[in-house]
């Protein structure tokens, strides 16, 4: 009997719209978000397991459903089923981080067959960035014509910087946003990723501005409008609902809620304009990988990270 691939997606939007072009071979649903909370470098360990669980319920109020989960990833047991992986995964650093840590899982499990990437972006035709489940049939079978044979360097740089985002000193993703992968996007979505952490001027992370700057530029009239707009204007992070809703919400301190429209309000403009430092009336329960988000800060003038004022006390 002739093997098939194995197909790994970033959702079951995708599964389900590669099920429907009759694409050939076993679908793996991966579900996770790695780009926040705690994680180790052992992927789906007893105690990844564990500081997941406790992330979603803790940030989100989920229960992490990990029967799904473990079904779906002792597809990854059976290697001797398979002709090839395939990675179906896209530009932005939601994406990028699940991918990373699918590499290193499959290297951990010591499985050879050869991996191959799809992996969407720019397409010609359209100005803007897109998904995989955003492309039209013929796009998608183009991409997929066109995956990419995932050399041993590229395994490595993808493991290398999942257990750098697993430990403490994220300046170390540095030298990768410079090295040449077969990972297009790889550069943009490092970048994105250190500039998430608070800017060392104003405390707000790139994300946290641009919504600021969404409330100062727009008529927004209520938090699902604010929420339309800052999903299409989000750059390379590619986050969902419920991360940018928390996000809103936490800026709730820089803008009034009126009865048709949101503005900003004196301490909004203050951050903006770069007045004071305000990531301690923020938030500081979010983590990234092995990193505390409020234990460090943007640079911008020394492109780094820096320890922040917060944590150096």
């Amino acid at each position: 009997m002739n093997k098939l691939p194995l197909h790994i997606t970033n959702g079951d939007s995708l599964t389900t719209f590669l099920n429907q072009l009759g694409v050939q071979g076993e679908k793996l649903t991966w579900q996770e978000m790695l780009c926040e909370g705690p994680t180790t470098v052992s992927v789906y360990s007893e105690e990844f397991l564990k500081l997941r669980k406790s992330f979603f319920n803790e940030i989100y109020n989920i229960e992490l459903d990990t029967e799904i989960i473990n079904v779906e990833l002792d597809k990854l047991n059976h290697p001797e089923k398979y002709s090839e992986i395939i990675l179906w995964f896209e530009y932005d650093l939601f994406c990028h981080i699940n991918m990373v840590a699918i590499i290193s899982l499959i290297q951990q499990k010591k499985i050879q067959l050869p991996i191959y990437l799809v992996c969407s972006g720019r397409v010609e035709s359209s100005k803007n960035l897109k998904g995989l489940a955003e492309l039209s049939d013929e796009e998608l079978q183009k991409h997929f014509k066109n995956k990419i044979l995932l050399n041993s360097q590229d395994l490595d740089i993808a493991s290398t910087i999942w257990g750098i985002y697993c430990g403490i000193d994220h300046n170390l993703l540095k030298p990768y946003i410079v090295k040449s992968s077969s990972f297009k996007y790889l550069s943009n979505c490092l970048k994105a990723h250190l500039e998430r952490f608070p800017d060392s001027v104003s405390g707000l992370n790139i994300l946290e501005s641009n919504i600021l700057e969404i409330i100062s530029n727009q008529h927004i009239t209520s938090k699902h409008h604010l929420l339309g707009y800052a999903l299409n204007y989000q750059g390379y992070y590619g986050f969902g609902d419920i991360q940018l809703s928390r996000i809103i919400d936490e800026l709730s301190i820089f803008y009034t809620v009126e009865e048709n429209s949101i503005i900003l309000n004196r301490k909004g403009h203050e951050a903006l304009l770069g007045q004071y430092n305000f990531a301690s009336e923020l938030s500081n329960k979010m983590i990234y990988g092995g990193v505390e988000k409020f234990n460090f800060q943007f640079s911008k003038s020394k492109n780094q990270l820096i320890n922040s004022l917060l944590n150096a006390h």
